[in-house]
């Protein structure tokens, strides 16, 4: 007889039938079997989950695992582990490995490790170009049917728009259940951003840094719709950070053009202001933006311009970001705190409702990159996260089960806390 386990009495939060309601769900062999009110409990094992939110599995759509190459930032074992105590169910890996994730090869070699680490599920994404240098194109097809799930460059832009509309030719053409394969990009013009160190501003000139303007993000992201509307290609955006890079995503959603767009906890809840005192944590591409910027993120998550949260987890070593500043690694890690955050930021504060939030974190990233998950349905795989969301708490870094600890909201105070994880039926418990 295979372990049940029942989950009693929690609030089950399930964006995709918009049920919110103090339910049960049970969990036999990996599988959801029911979902209602006092279910049958006898021989199961039986979690309490009053007070707390039931909710799909969290996805997180941009991290990076640093494996093969920078073992000593994160391993995909110890960056899966570190998504389970995040609540994360699933994560997807960004290719900037080295060597880059251009290869059948450096594909099948991220799933076989993620499986072998038992932790969080890993999705590759598999580089655009050769070695992620903007020149010449992956062979998308063979890296797709691998087990790759998207496609990107991410940490550099592919400046030749040539290349860039091939690409999205290329993928266009690539299709998994009737589905196109999507590209995910980093769109900066590197031109305008090189040298800049953080936001250009009045914090970059009182700090004497060079910054970097908020048009590099909106010229890129204005090319970059206008190849998806003439290829028809699946077009995700990267950590936005800028007030009219939201409005030329809105506009293209009104037009009907196939772009969609993440936000990261980072630039929900910091501004560039946290710069004064040169702290390299803050140190992130694209960097903090203004006051202004960051509630139009929020509001662009609130009316559906941006559709997911997603981390942008970066590890670096102590060492490295005890550089000088203008020598330092842009990146935070994040997963571990993208809960507490968000939820504090949106969710405590009026913003979001919860629905709508969890929309962000599951649901949505699933779409996008059509990945299994993100639903609480009968015959579903088990991928369940369950939040504590009265949970109060200081960012602590000796709790983080990342290899590093360079995150921007230590010594920060939020609210709500995983404190279950569920991956295919088998039950995390969470004592941070």
């Amino acid at each position: 007889m295979n372990e049940k386990i029942v989950i009693k009495s929690g609030r089950v939060l399930d964006p995709a039938s918009h049920l919110d309601e103090i339910l049960d769900v049970a969990v036999i062999d990996g599988k959801i079997s029911e979902i209602g009110k006092s279910l049958n409990a006898e021989d199961s094992k039986v979690i309490n989950a009053e007070g707390l939110w039931v909710c799909p599995g969290f996805v997180d759509m941009h991290v990076h695992l640093r494996e093969p190459g920078q073992e000593d930032r994160e391993t995909i074992a110890s960056g899966a582990l570190s998504a389970v105590y995040g609540g994360f169910t699933a994560v997807c890996c960004m290719p900037n490995t080295d060597p880059a994730v251009d290869s059948v090869g450096a594909v099948r070699y991220i799933i076989e490790r993620a499986k072998s680490a038992g932790f969080a599920k890993v999705y590759p994404i598999a580089a655009i170009t050769q070695k992620s240098e903007g020149k010449s194109l992956t062979n998308m097809a063979s890296l797709f049917e691998e087990g790759a799930v998207a496609f990107s460059d991410d940490g550099r832009t592919v400046m030749d728009a040539l290349i860039m509309r091939r690409a999205m030719e290329y993928a266009r053409g690539i299709y998994t259940n009737g589905i196109s394969a999507p590209i995910s990009l980093h769109s900066i013009d590197e031109n305008l951003a090189r040298g800049g160190q953080i936001n250009e501003g009045k914090i970059s000139a009182i700090l004497g840094l060079a910054g970097i303007p908020s048009c590099a993000e909106t010229i890129a992201i204005a090319r970059d719709i206008a190849l998806a509307e003439l290829t028809h290609a699946k077009v995700h955006f990267a950590h936005v950070s800028t007030k009219n890079a939201v409005q030329l995503i809105r506009e293209a959603k009104s037009k009907g053009i196939s772009v969609t767009a993440e936000v990261t906890p980072h630039h929900l809840a910091l501004t560039d202001s946290e710069l004064i005192g040169y702290d390299t944590r803050f140190k992130i591409n694209p960097p903090l933006r203004s006051e202004e910027d960051r509630a139009a993120l929020c509001e662009g998550l609130k009316d559906g311009t941006i559709d997911a949260i997603a981390t942008d987890h970066a590890p670096h070593t102590q060492i490295d970001k005890d550089l000088p500043f203008d020598s330092a690694p842009f990146g935070t890690i994040g997963l571990e705190t993208a809960v507490p955050v968000t939820y504090t930021i949106l969710v405590k504060s009026g913003i979001l409702s919860p629905l709508k939030w969890v929309e962000a974190l599951s649901l949505a990233p699933c779409t996008i990159f059509n990945l299994p998950g993100g639903k609480l349905k009968v015959g579903a795989q088990a991928d369940i996260t369950v939040v504590d969301p009265s949970a109060d708490f200081f960012v602590e870094p000796d709790n983080f089960k990342s290899l590093s600890k360079n995150s921007c909201f230590i010594g920060k105070k939020y609210s709500a806390k995983p404190v279950f994880t569920f991956i295919e039926g088998k039950c995390f418990s969470l004592c941070l």
